[in-house]
């Protein structure tokens, strides 16, 4: 609404409902709530009234020192790179810019327009904002979830979700907690949720529950042709720096580490194994061998050209 009124010197109140989707009651209670902030608005009343800002009005410049005017403008530029809304991401910038002193939206604008990456962008679903809050409000407040939600087939279920936490991961949002309708503990994309929408029963989340550890765990048994587990001849910490954890589950067995996850292709984790560099034990499956022999005498034939 303070956008909308400084750009106008004044502005009808049925045209202000039908901007901000709100009705005329809604527009009163936000110009009155813009008043307790110290924002003037003077209301006309009569055939010709409307809301405007008192004359003379100005919003201060937003009070940023470079360092923060840096972070912020980082920090909206990186989420979009990371899949993160870009509308959102766009429109945020444009009204930091515009209230930005002069002299430091100049070297803003100049840090925005010279900035690479060498990340490349990614192209993720972005949920609904709507959803995104609920939940977070939900976990925050322990307050049991009623979620619509439509699968990859486009089938569309309801359940009841104790919401244990929300994570952005790959550039998608996703939401884990106890789902009462399988009785299980899931994790489901934000961005396929149709509707959320608050209860009133309450719930605690069991102890030791990491919702980005289980995210990233449920996305590595996501099914594929191949069942693989490989005894790695290295530590604990050396194999996590080396297998991201949503492509394997890692724990410590006989002198090493179990690397257990799935495969599409069995050629390509021969190849994930060769750049690990680590010495390795094949437990199964035993076609694998034959996958990694195929690849040493690839490898020995190119050495030889």
């Amino acid at each position: 609404m303070l956008e909308l009124l400084q750009a106008r010197p004044r502005i009808g109140g049925a045209e202000l409902a039908r901007r901000l989707g709100v009705d005329e009651r809604t527009v009163r209670r936000y110009a009155a709530r813009l008043g307790d902030l110290g924002v003037p608005v003077v209301a006309d009343r009569g055939r010709h009234g409307g809301y405007r800002l008192m004359p003379g009005y100005r919003l201060p410049p937003l009070m940023l020192t470079d360092d923060e005017a840096t972070a912020v403008v980082l920090g909206l530029l990186a989420g979009r790179r990371m899949g993160l809304p870009g509308q959102a991401t766009e429109s945020a910038l444009a009204k930091v810019e515009r209230v930005l002193p002069a002299g430091l939206r100049d070297r803003v604008q100049a840090l925005r327009d010279t900035l690479g990456f060498t990340l490349a962008a990614r192209d993720a679903a972005a949920p609904d904002t709507g959803a995104v809050l609920t939940l977070a409000a939900a976990a925050r407040e322990r307050r049991r979830v009623r979620l619509r939600y439509r699968s990859w087939k486009g089938e569309e279920t309801e359940r009841d979700l104790d919401t244990y936490g929300l994570v952005f991961h790959s550039g998608r949002w996703y939401v884990t907690g106890h789902d009462h309708r399988s009785g299980d503990v899931r994790t489901f994309r934000v961005d396929r949720v149709v509707s959320a929408e608050p209860g009133a029963a309450g719930y605690e989340i069991p102890g030791g529950v990491d919702p980005v550890q289980h995210v990233t765990r449920s996305l590595a048994r996501v099914p594929y042709a191949h069942e693989v587990e490989v005894l790695l001849e290295t530590d604990l910490a050396e194999a996590r720096r080396r297998i991201p954890a949503s492509t394997a589950t890692l724990t410590e067995d006989d002198g090493g580490v179990v690397m257990t996850t799935r495969a599409e292709r069995l050629d390509g984790m021969a190849r994930m194994l060769a750049g690990l560099g680590f010495p390795f034990v094949i437990r199964r499956p035993g076609e694998l061998r034959g996958h990694v022999r195929a690849l040493a005498r690839s490898l020995d034939e190119q050495s030889a050209r």
